[in-house]
């Protein structure tokens, strides 16, 4: 019977195998070297100075050998009863693909490009500085993930089975690591050829995907859902919808509002993308040691509550680039990614503020409140920028004293960064908050507080500020039959992976109707 181990060493002993053999038969009282063993799950431990890997292992006797499942099983769906699944996003693919498993065939519009022709568009954005309002950082195939970062951390661990999700990742080219490692994590170099290994499995098993399909309009009878418009013009029968368009798609929020299906405002988070040197956090966060082959360019996790809201790090890129994520041309966004090796010389991430509908009284029932203001912030700061895709920029130390930066030691955003004072594109109860915020993460990570960052606004696609709600139990729409709110488009996701585990289960919930309540 297979044994698990725990136990702690220096990060230079995790890569030497005669080293762990003999202290695992330390561990578990082993007299002999009858046994394998495999990596379980592995985190860096910094707290002190001496750094440390807190390792879990699997042990096997000499008889056993280690599991190795399939963990996806495809069927053909050719004849199956159809889904409409709208956006090919982790939520709209992994659906798909689950789909493909009990029955259902999955058809997957999508409003974007593949990646290979999206790659394109975001070259024009970075070096022109020109927004494809269909194709960008958040539209296409992959979704926003693909090109922006490939972090697959979730807490949602009770949500559905991230392991299973991670499990299809390997499947499809991702490295064994990201089943090992506290804080996966696939790069934007390596994640599009596993977006394409995908859909070339959905079209093999008989399911079918489309590019440059948006839909624009919804025909609901009797409160159930029977057609699909695309591009303005052809309609398609469909009883079983998924809605997986992610956050940014936020015409979609505007025509379920035109058709009386219900949505609300939420909560979401709003703030800027502050960059360090990679050296500088790899000082502070590890004691000094730099520039070390057995330890990862080092990451950070901050929060603390200003005036009673919480302020907080978001997406933190080790080794990472600040990206110009806009959706339409008159608005400035950010947000980070990472190659696979995160040996980028910066690192960033988003320093940002919860914003709730409650912030705007007198509007707190208009669904489109939170939204709204994501809008004017990020319109204000493409003005600020000289109505350029250019980036509000200031260094922070100068921010927190309230003091316009007159130059920049250096920025990793591609189209470029204008000197503008944070206090022209937020309002107090924002930037009041992220100057103190700032402050107290100065005494969390000494250093941290420095004129050599620099500060980006904004860091504004946190989350969806609309929510979709449905039924906690069928999945469907609150009212309106066949209507599939999925994933962080709908408010239920946020992340690669908990928006993955959120598109299976609205497949399942599918197949559960049609069949009856059985899933097989």
């Amino acid at each position: 019977m297979s044994q698990e181990v725990q136990f702690q060493i220096l990060p230079e002993e995790a890569t030497d195998d005669a080293f762990l053999k003999e202290r695992i038969k330390t561990e578990l009282h082993i007299s002999n070297d009858d046994f394998t063993f495999e990596w379980k799950k592995r985190s860096i431990d910094a707290r002190k100075k001496i750094i440390k890997l807190n390792c879990s292992f699997t042990v096997y006797s000499q008889e056993e050998t280690p599991e190795t499942g399939i963990s996806f099983q495809p069927k053909n769906v050719k004849d199956c009863p159809p889904v409409a699944i709208i956006g090919a996003g982790p939520a709209g693919l992994f659906a798909a693909l689950r789909c493909l498993e009990i029955g259902l065939k999955p058809i997957l519009f999508e409003r974007g490009k593949d990646v290979r022709e999206r790659r394109r568009d975001l070259a024009i954005l970075n070096k022109e500085g020109i927004v494809n309002a269909e194709s960008n950082y958040c539209f296409g195939e992959g979704g926003a993930g693909t090109y922006s970062d490939g972090k697959l951390y979730t807490r949602s661990k009770k949500r559905g089975d991230v392991e299973k999700a991670l499990q299809w990742f390997v499947e499809f080219g991702a490295e064994k690591d990201i089943l090992v490692d506290a804080h996966p994590h696939i790069g934007t170099n390596k994640l599009p050829q596993i977006i394409v290994a995908m859909r070339e499995k959905i079209i093999e098993q008989g399911g079918e995907v489309h590019f440059g399909s948006k839909l624009t309009d919804l025909n609901v009878e009797n409160d159930q859902v029977k057609e699909i418009q695309l591009n303005g013009s052809e309609w398609f029968a469909f009883e079983y919808v998924i809605l997986a368009t992610g956050h940014s798609a936020r015409d979609i929020f505007e025509l379920l509002h035109r058709k009386g299906i219900q949505i609300r405002a939420k909560s979401f988070a709003l703030g800027v993308r502050v960059e360090h040197t990679q050296d500088l956090i790899d000082r502070i966060q590890y004691h000094g040691r730099l520039n070390d082959d057995y330890i990862p360019p080092a990451s950070y996790s901050l929060v603390t509550q200003v005036d009673g809201r919480g302020v907080y790090s978001f997406c933190m890129c080790p080794g990472g680039i600040i990206a110009p994520c806009a959706t339409n041309q008159e608005e400035v966004v950010t947000n980070g990614w990472s190659p696979s090796k995160r040996n980028n010389p910066y690192s960033n991430s988003g320093i940002v503020v919860s914003i709730s509908p409650e912030d705007f009284p007198g509007k707190e029932n208009d669904p489109f409140v939170c939204l709204d203001f994501q809008k004017y912030i990020e319109h204000k700061a493409w003005e600020a920028a000289g109505k350029t895709q250019k980036v509000p920029a200031q260094r922070l130390l100068d921010f927190v004293q309230k003091k316009k930066s007159v130059d920049f030691p250096r920025s990793s955003y591609q189209p470029g960064i204008v000197s503008v004072e944070m206090d022209a594109i937020f309002p107090p109860f924002v930037v009041n908050r992220l100057r103190q915020a700032f402050s107290d993460f100065g005494k969390k990570m000494n250093g941290f507080l420095s004129n050599d960052a620099v500060v980006h606004a904004p860091e504004s696609r946190t989350s969806s500020p609309v929510s979709i709600p449905r039924n906690p139990e069928t999945y469907e729409h609150i009212q309106t039959k066949g209507l599939y709110p999925c994933a962080e488009g709908a408010g239920y996701a946020g992340g690669i992976i908990s928006a993955a585990i959120d598109g299976m289960k609205c497949a399942e919930a599918i197949k559960e109707k049609i069949s009856g309540g059985k899933l097989y």
